[in-house]
């Protein structure tokens, strides 16, 4: 196997939540129902699906990730965009400043954002030790290379060091299709 390996999850169009927003969508006092963990820890997939409407359609059933947020935001992809009427900027999660918004509905109520509709940044989650064996640092941008028929390599893919990382890079769908990827493949992470 070749150094510097590391397996990659592809992102289908979700949502974050505030706890505010979470009591409007689905009622007073709600809490949201775990489905099943996800790879980064403390991060879940709930049972519970909102609605997105935009200026040119709709998409039904987008997941509800949790735990709740300091601020809600959407995480689509730019062909989800088309389908809204909404061109979503290409943004590192967590940073939803000057992104539009968009109209939320939940089986208790509606709600429309200012800002917070986002196409995800692809990156990297990494911890302390792997970023020293790596050799990378939190915040840089670095090339990862797909391997099969239709490979290819990913530029500026954000590296995200946290304590507790679960080492995984993230892609859109679109993203991993385009790259003939599954979760879990293998992808090498390349320093210039």
């Amino acid at each position: 196997m070749k150094k510097n390996m590391l397996p990659a999850a592809l992102s289908n169009r979700h949502i974050h939540l505030t706890e505010e927003d979470i009591e409007i969508l689905f009622g007073r006092d709600y809490d949201l129902v775990k489905l099943r963990d996800l790879s980064q820890p403390g991060q879940y997939a709930c049972e519970e699906k909102i609605d997105l409407v935009g200026p040119k359609g709709t998409i039904k059933g987008v997941r509800v990730l949790g735990p709740a947020r300091t601020k809600t935001q959407v995480e689509i992809s730019l062909a989800d965009g088309f389908t809204l009427g909404i061109v979503p900027p290409v943004k590192d999660s967590g940073d939803v400043t000057g992104s539009p918004g968009i109209k939320i509905v939940g089986p208790k109520g509606e709600l429309e954002i200012q800002e917070g509709l986002i196409a995800a940044a692809r990156h990297i989650h990494i911890n302390p030790d792997d970023a020293e064996a790596f050799g990378v640092v939190d915040g840089q941008r670095v090339k990862v290379r797909t391997f099969g028929f239709r490979a290819l390599i990913f530029e500026n893919v954000l590296i995200r060091l946290g304590d507790t990382s679960v080492l995984e890079m993230h892609v859109d769908i679109e993203e991993g299709n385009a790259a003939g990827l599954k979760n879990g493949d293998l992808v090498e992470l390349i320093v210039d």
